[in-house]
């Protein structure tokens, strides 16, 4: 397989900003911090004692008494941050190919598919495990299991002596296995930790974090992997820090706050003495594809990572055509392209908590992709065009990805979240998979645009067509917002746009009517094996 196409695959498959969630499954119940006024009596009573169980301050706590604690931003932090890790990782020998082959005699893009396999593997196996451990659990474990992983392939950071290539093996299994309990846990966190307001912003920074680590990779290992002393040291450097990010993750990780957030997430604690048995992940995943609403959702954030990915994966033959002549240049612009996918996450994001308008903010972002995607792939066109643009396409595709993970949550409510994202990143993944070598026979040709001479490249035209696609789909979509509105009815000054919540309910039944048939519903549990 060509080189090219193996980083692509290994964008698909390690970039996407990865499935997430809440590893527990919700059973049916009248949710504890609704109205006191809508509730029975006696299920209100019943509901707000198995908050006040669940809570490390059950005196003074009351359904509608929702509290934030500063230390969610310590836990968003260390999520992020392995998530940047495990894509350095995964990355680090596609920056510096040739001297990796040189030192060990081994085709790097061999390393590279042990990592995916594994990845893929895990990714199937991720929701059972996030269950029955809980958070806190899979996130030190497998940041332990990270950093072990990068010490075989290290060896000790005093020398920089290149391991055997078993022991390099080894370590990008453990890698592989791990990084998908950060890809698909951002939702869980965000739903945990994170009030109404904040939830969109927190998933967006930790499952978009790891475009940095992609970033670093090829901006540091090209720097340093230049020799195979430099290979060494290089490798030492990540193990260090994987060393000092998974230490701080057992001493400082915690698995939910004193108190719940938000009327969801109390409801989720409520309902976890009266679980059912978790389904099989292929039934729940089909319940979920069944889901009203479900759909568009999932076709966007597909989308949008297929983009995002073959944007990355090609992006130095896209500057190199336009006349780049500077790998420095290429280097920063491609670095600049994934921080531009977090920065834009982080703005829209916040903008989408603040106004709940995750159809609005996603039409915008399909169909600006689709313009931006032309001046990228037109001939001719001028290199000060270039880089705005690929700068701009990054701030608006890379963002459609977290907001529809929790559009996918709300109108899914209160169906897994950790399901909810694993289903979306297999889907993304595989299509991702499937497309870079399309996509890099597809750059081969160029399509003529009228008497010009001009041309288009063919990859160019096969995102714009998968770009539009996604938008026409989106326009679908019409389905309620089940979270959220139990969380404006639980604590409507704790939550934003409440009004435009409230409108995505069927005009025909009213709010009590929503609460009994929210209480009466068997939602799709965590998944077992697959």
């Amino acid at each position: 397989m060509p080189p090219r196409c193996l980083i692509g695959l290994c964008v698909a498959l390690c970039a996407t900003p990865s499935l997430a969630l809440a590893a527990r499954a919700s059973a049916p119940l009248l949710r504890a911090s609704h109205a006191a006024a809508i509730a029975p009596p006696q299920l209100r009573t019943n509901a707000a004692k198995q908050l006040r169980m669940a809570a490390d301050e059950p005196p003074s706590l009351r359904p509608g008494e929702f509290k934030l604690y500063p230390y969610r931003w310590v836990q968003l932090g260390y999520l992020s941050v392995l998530a940047l890790l495990s894509d350095w990782v995964c990355f680090s020998v596609a920056a510096a190919p040739s001297t990796f082959e040189a030192a060990y005699n081994h085709d790097p893009a061999t390393l590279i598919d042990i990592f995916l396999f594994t990845n893929v593997l895990f990714c199937l196996l991720e929701p059972a495990i996030v269950r029955r451990a809980g958070l806190r659990n899979v996130v030190v474990g497998a940041g332990t299991a990270m950093a072990v992983g990068c010490a075989l392939r290290s060896g000790l950071p005093t020398s920089a002596v290149l391991q055997p290539y078993s022991a390099v093996v080894a370590g990008t299994v453990l890698v592989g296995a791990a990084q998908p309990f950060f890809q698909c846990t951002p939702p869980l966190l965000s739903a945990t930790w994170f009030g109404a307001d904040e939830r969109a912003l927190a998933t967006a920074v930790a499952i978009n974090f790891n475009q940095v680590g992609i970033a670093t990779a090829f901006l540091v290992g090209g720097a340093m992997a230049t020799s195979s002393s430099g290979l060494g040291t290089y490798f030492n450097v990540i193990t260090i820090a994987t060393f000092i990010v998974a230490i701080g993750a057992a001493l400082q990780f915690r698995e939910r706050p004193p108190t719940p957030p938000t009327g969801s997430a109390a409801a989720r604690i409520a309902a976890e003495e009266s679980e059912a048995p978790p389904e099989n992940f292929l039934v729940t995943a089909r319940q979920l594809l069944q889901t009203p609403g479900f759909l568009p959702p999932l076709c966007a954030f597909v989308g949008s990572i297929a983009i995002s990915n073959v944007v990355s994966a090609f992006v130095e033959e896209t500057l190199t055509n336009a006349g780049f002549a500077s790998q420095a240049t290429i280097d920063y612009a491609g670095a600049g392209f994934q921080a531009a996918i977090v920065l834009g996450g982080i703005v829209l994001g916040g903008y989408v908590d603040r106004t709940k308008a995750f159809k609005q903010t996603t039409l915008v972002c399909l169909g600006a992709s689709l313009l931006l995607l032309l001046p990228l792939g037109l001939d001719g066109t001028p290199k000060w065009v270039i880089l705005p643009a690929l700068l701009a396409l990054g701030a608006l595709v890379g963002p459609v990805q977290p907001i529809n993970a929790e559009l996918a949550v709300e109108v899914a409510y209160p169906a897994d979240e950790n399901s909810i994202e694993a289903l979306q990143q297999l889907c993304g993944n595989l299509f991702s998979a499937l497309l870079v070598p399309v996509a890099e026979r597809a750059a081969r040709v160029d399509l003529p645009m009228g008497d010009s001479g001009a041309g288009v490249h063919g990859d160019t035209v096969l995102l714009g067509l998968i770009a539009l696609g996604a938008f026409g789909y989106f326009t679908t979509f019409d389905a309620e917002l089940k979270r959220s509105e139990l969380d404006c009815e639980s604590d409507p000054s704790g939550v934003s746009s409440c009004d435009v919540v409230m409108e995505s309910v069927p005009q025909e039944r009213p709010a009590s009517a929503v609460i009994a048939q929210l209480s009466e519903e068997s939602p799709p549990k965590a998944g077992g094996g697959a």
